[in-house]
């Protein structure tokens, strides 16, 4: 979305600088990743054939969908020089893969054999099982003489009757010309998280000429390749291969187990079910650009294939649940394959009527079913809910041309408000705390979740049927951006947006980073981590184009386990109460 008018133990305390080169395994690959230009097709092709210069294994590992017992792994084959990403060329691979309990594999525990070939871009996925709950692990792929870097992972915390420590990172908006990606760098040097949570438009779709998308200062430096918009197979294998090029996206796909959903970008801007605001006719059909979309999305991300937890759906299944031991579960919905056309916030000069339609949906109706009973059924303390865009009401600031009652973004859960009030209605019921983790808007947010949003009877009552935290962009433009560039004006829009909307307890609209949640059984914290430079969080300047930027704590609120409110600010968090065995 666009923003609309608007290893190592490494101490998190304070704000932490860690070099680009720290990360790097094969300095050559890092240097080439940030010296990309603008290049025609050719060349940019080559450019991403040369992210190989590290060695086969050239666009880094990854893990993904832990559960107690297993380990999705993840890696990318350059068989030969000329099998570049996307070209659906070269032989096929035999790969052997090995997971072990100590870092120099002197104790592997599971092994096998993969086979990959151009189908699939030459990556590779494989399912480690058997393993034990709450456990560091270290994984390597070896194929034609080659090993692969060494990633670390862990199972999830999910012992029955154990109540361990939760800690995940979570981010979305990650847009290549949009910056650094200083904040993967942050996530990377952590040695306290479980897992990261990303939540959408982990790459974007544009190019590079009229519709580029950030800091013209990074032109030539932090360019799309393809350079034009992806639209093909080969587009998105493409683009997914030069986001894998990025030295401080690999350092955090090495060091921890990732959880993935996407949310529009991964195909193109506000997709829907049946087309999209950002296809043409031009570009052909939309279901088969979808269809690319999702191909390249599974071959090059760390997640499990589509139907792995299977439950009633419409067309290919994503959502899919996590459990946390008797601490909490995380619900991880996907809300663009079956949502219905997005319409206007008004009509005539009135609010828009269909705006409450309960034919309209966001979710299928089965998935929404699916997550509403897991709500009302759950017995856990908490239930969070990995969601792409925000769920909270959000009405638009008084001013001329706005109505009454006008909501600010029909592209959230407010332009699909029966969905919305299902799952209101489903929290108020369950016995368990709902808290949403959200993406999407670029800016950081802590909500209440009032059953019906009105500010006078939010204001005397203070009721709330669960919480929301939703996460700054890793790069993409925010409310300072969207405004010119002036952090005053986004300063003036986000305490207009709190007056207009009480519920929302905390909005800052000028850093880019990432959030942190952790979860007790008394309460739910999330603290938010913004890039500096100079220790500016971009107040004066940008730090999205500084490669020395650094990562720094800015603010942190809780949710205490029976009040369905937000508190705060609260102080930053501290060290786990228990670490996974082998850390």
């Amino acid at each position: 979305m666009a923003v609309a008018g608007t290893g190592q133990h490494v101490d998190m305390s304070t704000t932490t600088h860690v070099s680009r080169r720290t990360v790097l395994q094969g300095g050559a690959a890092g240097l080439a990743a940030l010296a990309l230009g603008a290049l025609t097709p050719e060349q940019a092709r080559a450019t991403v054939e040369d992210g190989a210069r590290a060695g086969v294994f050239g666009f880094g590992v990854a893990s993904g969908d832990p559960t107690a017992t297993s380990l999705l792994l993840w890696t990318r084959v350059t068989p030969v020089p000329g099998a570049v990403p996307g070209s659906g060329t070269g032989p096929g691979s035999r790969v052997d893969w090995e997971v072990a309990a100590d870092a120099g594999f002197r104790r592997v525990v599971r092994r096998g054999t993969a086979r990959t070939d151009a189908s699939r871009d030459h990556t590779v996925k494989v399912v480690a099982d058997g393993l034990t709950p709450y456990t560091r692990y270290w994984y390597r792929f070896r194929t034609r003489g080659a090993t692969s870097p060494v990633g670390r992972t862990q199972t999830s915390p999910d012992e029955p009757g154990r109540t361990h420590a939760l800690r995940l990172a979570f981010v979305s908006c990650s847009n290549y010309t949009g910056g650094y990606f200083t904040a993967y760098r942050g996530i990377a040097a952590r040695d306290d998280l479980d897992a990261v949570l990303h939540l959408g438009d982990y790459l974007y779709e544009y190019g590079n000429a009229e519709d580029r998308y950030g800091p013209d200062s990074l032109a030539g430096t932090r360019d799309h390749q393809p350079p034009t918009e992806m639209v093909t197979l080969a587009d998105y294998r493409l683009r997914h291969a030069l986001y894998k090029t990025d030295p401080d996206l690999q350092a955090a796909h090495r060091q921890h187990p990732w959880i993935t959903i996407f949310d529009d970008h991964e195909v193109t801007n506000d997709t829907y079910a049946t087309g999209a605001e950002n296809h043409q006719p031009q570009e052909g059909d939309f279901f088969v650009r979808r269809a690319a979309a999702y191909q390249a999305y599974l071959e090059w991300m760390p997640i499990r294939e589509p139907g792995w937890q299977p439950a009633p759906h419409r067309g290919t299944q994503f959502f899919r649940r996590f459990s946390f031991g008797d601490l909490a579960d995380l619900s991880v919905v996907e809300t663009r394959q079956n949502r219905s056309q997005q319409v206007p916030t008004t009509v005539g000069g009135q609010v828009n009527p269909a705006l409450a339609d309960p034919a309209r949906h966001l979710p299928e109706p089965e998935q929404l079913r699916w997550l509403t009973d897991g709500i009302r059924r759950s017995r856990k303390p908490w239930h969070l809910v990995g969601n792409q865009t925000v769920f909270a009401r959000l009405f638009a600031v008084p001013r001329a041309g706005v109505v009454g009652g006008q909501v600010f973004n029909a592209d959230q859960w407010d332009g699909y408000q029966a969905d919305q009030a299902t799952l209101l209605q489903a929290m108020a019921a369950g016995s368990t705390h709902p808290v949403v983790l959200t993406g999407d808007i670029h800016s950081s947010w802590a909500n209440d979740l009032p059953l019906a949003p009105d500010a006078v009877g939010y204001l005397a009552r203070r009721s709330s049927v669960g919480v929301e935290f939703v996460c700054p962009s890793v790069t993409s433009d925010g409310f300072k951006e969207s405004l010119g560039g002036s952090a005053a004006a986004a300063v003036a829009a986000t305490t207009a947006f709190q007056t207009t909307n009480p519920w929302i307890r905390y909005l800052e609209g000028i850093g880019h980073g990432f959030a942190v949640v952790d979860v007790t059984r008394e309460r739910v914290q999330t603290d938010f981590w913004f890039i500096r430079s100079g220790g500016d969080k971009g107040l004066a300047v940008d730090p999205r184009t500084d490669p020395a930027a650094v990562v720094g704590f800015e603010s942190a609120w809780q949710s205490v386990q029976g009040s369905r409110q937000v508190s705060g600010p609260v102080g930053q968090l501290g060290p786990r109460s228990d670490r996974p065995r082998g850390a």
